[in-house]
């Protein structure tokens, strides 16, 4: 943390800052993290925001790169001051919160942050990225206060600006074919059913005021076999509308899903480390809430609206006043529903990513079921697994107490309202300014607008809370995915030879290098083994020169050629890979080393499982290469499922092959068949192990250590293993 911490303010000093009024007031924003470690980019947005910088968590990420070890206060301070922030580190005691100028940052639980907003003598209000507004007791905030503060105050050079990105629904789901088309289809038939409600109340009103007065039978069997075929051609149009919006609802859906996940595959390796799987999973769901609310809602939207002022018309016609009374309910409802709409806003924003960590942790608990039960840990678990539950169950009892207190308004209102109308209508008709039929007409009209205008807010507020689930879809959506060439390389194919040239790496700014200026070349055909002490950076290395990660400096090259130009697409169709994290899918053992490939043939299949030693393991199975791997390869022992991965990497004929720890799991007779099958393949080799059987196989030896290696440390293999 920081070493040096000031005193905090003395408490005439902060009385005095505490009365300046300049007329306005100005509201903390909650921004939730979307990366499991981003609570500081979070905390600081939120203060930035506060003061007139308008940024999102995407931009601060832009802006300031993070590791999943988050970030010290140091590097906090860092990033603020870059912002035009005056830092003011300090230690204090809990009865000094009080003093603090708010908005400020608290350290919480030894390893996050989060904003204070207000602190009083009986408790605090904070901003929590990880959990949403939270209102604490002085005990409650002494379990997790580390005495640490961070207050923050716009600098000379400080101007208020917008950063944030502007999220477009194209943007967020790609081109869809047919949308334009489908709904102004929907349009046209939910615009003829408007046609033929409207007419209702007068069929009401001609035979109150027309058929029973007159006693005209002929009339009254007219308008009775006329407004039956109303009612057939509505439940025609009803039917082919609902069918309309299934279908438009089912392709958007798979359109959007598809355009999505085709996204997310793109993106860079580390945005896939930095989340829990739970989160990302919920972001799908989010496609599913916003294709509903636009498919039923917008073409409703438009035609409540249309309807709405329609029907003030018509009622216009009857009584100005009694309209005007019916236009004050609208009035009232809109108020209402704007009072509600704020807390409903945060409540389903908590919800939804309280419901992400209870995904989390039952998609975290079945992965890891045989370490679970191995030390017994079952109720640790479920204790867990419970508390996220609950802790998703009370948002949503939150959620569902705004609406019964909305619903509660909506009926008082709307209940008294028609009374006082038809109590006002009905003395109307007794002074005969009013007919029978016209009382009963107007009633009709009316509930139809009331209907129609809180259908017309409700759809606003639906639209508004869109932009929740556009905020989580956007994260996948905009972020950039892997540097790519935008055309396909077209040059001749190079040489198989790779060089690191001067390459540097860290995760963020702040972050110790992994790499610093390392520099190799290894050429076509030769193979090399690079060893080392765990964590030096020998996976790390192996990463840049697949391409999973970018080198902060220097470059990668393959037959001479930075695999930036190359294209990342063309260089992985020339290189294959071991992993010590490989997984397996679900699926047979041939689909598993073809990778599911619809051209394979199994003779290309069985040379790729002889060259992996694991052919006869395959054949004396019971159903052979249609044998079940099970879930992530749940089904097979570790060596068998390392060496189908490995025979996964051969089938794809690599002129390059990275190899991970990828006999780890072998015995030495089956590692020895390997290293020879694949020393006789005509490819380049890198190798990271530690057996000196496998290292003693390569032709150059390469001993790295804490992220360089030096040209002494480059030493023949064979020799070595002689």
């Amino acid at each position: 943390m920081v070493d040096d911490t000031k005193h905090v303010p003395a408490p005439a000093a902060q009385a005095h800052r505490s009365t300046l009024h300049f007329g306005w007031s100005r509201r903390l924003p909650m921004l939730l993290q979307t990366e499991a470690a981003e609570c500081g980019l979070a905390a600081l947005a939120m203060v930035a925001r506060y003061h007139g910088h308008d940024v999102d968590l995407a931009g601060m990420r832009r802006r300031f790169s993070t590791s999943l070890k988050g970030a010290t206060l140091a590097r906090v301070m860092e990033m603020a001051a870059k912002l035009d922030f005056v830092c003011r580190p300090l230690k204090l005691d809990l009865e000094h919160l009080t003093q603090l100028r708010t908005p400020c940052l608290l350290h919480w639980d030894l390893n996050h942050f989060v904003v204070l907003r207000r602190a009083h003598a009986r408790g605090i209000v904070i901003h929590d990225p990880a959990r949403g507004i939270q209102k604490l007791s002085l005990k409650e905030v002494s379990a997790h206060f580390t005495g640490i503060a961070l207050e923050l105050s716009p600098s000379a050079s400080f101007e208020p600006v917008r950063e944030r990105q502007a999220v477009s629904m194209r943007a967020l789901t790609g081109r869809v074919r047919g949308l334009v088309p489908a709904l102004l289809q929907i349009l046209l038939l939910a615009l003829a059913l408007e046609v033929f409600a409207l007419a209702g109340p007068f069929y009401m009103q001609w035979v109150l005021d027309q058929v029973l007065v007159s006693a005209d039978r002929d009339l009254l069997a007219l308008l009775g076999l006329g407004f039956i075929g109303v009612v057939i051609f509505s439940a025609l149009i009803t039917a082919a509308r609902s069918w309309a919006v299934t279908w438009l609802g089912a392709t958007l859906n798979v359109q959007w899903a598809s355009n999505l996940f085709a996204h997310l595959m793109k993106l860079p390796l580390d945005w896939f480390e930095k989340r829990h799987v739970g989160d990302v999973v919920s972001r799908f769901g989010s496609i599913q809430t916003i294709q509903k609310t636009l498919t039923t809602q917008f073409v409703g939207s438009l035609l409540d609206g249309l309807m709405s002022l329609v029907t003030v018309i018509v009622m216009a016609f009857y009584s100005i006043w009694l309209t005007a009374l019916v236009m004050g309910l609208f009035v009232a409802y809109g108020l209402t529903r704007w009072a509600f709409f704020n807390p409903l806003r945060r409540a389903n924003e908590e919800q939804i990513v309280y419901g992400a960590r209870q995904q989390s942790e039952l998609l975290e608990s079945i992965r890891g079921a045989m370490p679970i039960k191995l030390a017994n840990k079952q109720s640790e678990r479920l204790t867990r697994y419970a508390n996220a539950t609950v802790a998703s169950t009370n948002r949503e009892i939150g959620i569902q107490r705004l609406g019964i207190a909305f619903t509660l308004s909506n009926q008082l209102m709307f209940g008294i309202g028609r009374v006082v109308l038809i109590w006002i209508a009905a003395a109307l008709a007794l002074k005969n300014e009013f007919s029978a039929g016209m009382l009963v007409a107007f009633i009709a009209y009316a509930d139809q607008f009331t209907s129609r205008a809180a259908g017309l807010i409700d759809k606003w507020v639906d639209f508004r809370m869109l932009k929740l689930h556009a905020e989580r879809v956007a994260d996948i959506a905009l972020t950039p995915p892997e540097t790519e060439v935008e055309s396909a390389w077209e040059g001749p194919r190079p040489e198989a030879s790779i060089e690191v040239r001067n390459v540097s790496f860290r995760y963020a700014d702040s972050e110790p290098w992994i790499l610093k200026d390392c520099s190799l070349h290894i050429k076509a055909g030769e193979s090399v083994a690079i060893v080392g002490p765990s964590g030096c950076g020998k996976t790390t290395l192996a990463k840049l020169m697949l391409g999973l990660l970018q080198p902060t400096q220097g470059e990668v090259l393959f037959g001479g050629i930075d695999i930036r130009k190359l294209g990342l697409d063309t260089y992985r169709h020339m290189v294959g890979a071991v992993m010590q994290d490989d997984q397996l899918f679900a699926g047979s053992i041939a689909d598993n080393i073809s990778f599911f490939d619809t051209d394979a043939t199994q003779q290309k299949i069985g040379a790729a499982a002889q060259l992996a030693a694991i052919h006869d393991d395959i054949v004396a199975m019971p159903m052979g290469y249609q044998s079940l791997v099970g879930d992530m390869g749940s089904s097979l022992s570790g060596g068998q499922k390392q060496r189908v991965i490995l025979a996964r990497a051969l089938y794809r004929q690599p002129k390059l092959l990275v190899l991970d720890e990828a006999t780890s799991h072998l015995d030495m007779e089956r590692e020895r068949l390997v290293n020879a099958a694949v020393q006789k393949l005509d490819v380049t080799r890198v190798v990271i192990a530690h057996r000196p059987e496998t290292v003693a196989s390569a032709d150059q030896i390469i001993i790295f250590d804490a992220g360089k290696v030096s040209p002494a440390e480059l030493k023949v293999g064979r020799q070595m293993g002689s």
